[in-house]
């Protein structure tokens, strides 16, 4: 028997590793796709895929059963910003004991029984983007992104 407790699994309505980003990931540079499934805690889960731009940042786009709740609960994050993309409430935040604030940045986008994960590493060495703020290089990516995720996910 499952218990009530038990999370749904990760929101399938939408793969981010699907041709659908195809023009996006064109227009960003993003190339190399590698999945990038994983599974924490608690039944959590994340389904997608990761793609880097050559001397640029690197990102993971990932579905998870993880809510915008669940991440504002969690003493051991830090939100930076609650806004809206796309018509969907959103969130950017980071470890609590993340020290290179500039470099990383998680913005989620809610979506039913989860979110869309965007997972950026941006390294101040890399040419292209290391200079540019993370999270603002995540909201511009997310901009692109969530047009694409049907309105029923």
């Amino acid at each position: 028997m499952v218990s009530s407790t038990a999370l749904p699994p990760a929101p399938t309505g939408f793969d981010p590793c699907s041709d659908a980003l195809k023009p996006v990931l064109d227009s960003e540079q993003l190339h190399g796709k590698e999945r990038d499934d994983s599974n924490g805690n608690g039944g959590t889960q994340w389904r997608g895929c990761g793609w880097v731009q050559s001397d640029g940042y690197s990102v993971s786009i990932r579905a998870t059963n993880v809510t915008l709740s669940m991440v504002r609960a969690n003493p051991g994050l830090k939100i930076a910003e609650e806004l809206t993309v796309g018509g969907r409430a959103a969130i950017t935040y980071h470890d609590s004991d993340a020290t290179d604030l500039q470099h990383g940045c998680i913005l989620d986008v809610e979506l039913k029984n989860g979110s869309l994960e965007f997972f950026l590493d941006n390294p101040a060495s890399r040419r292209l983007t290391g200079s540019m703020d993370t999270c603002l290089i995540a909201k511009t990516l997310a901009a692109k992104v969530v047009p694409l995720v049907p309105t029923s996910v």
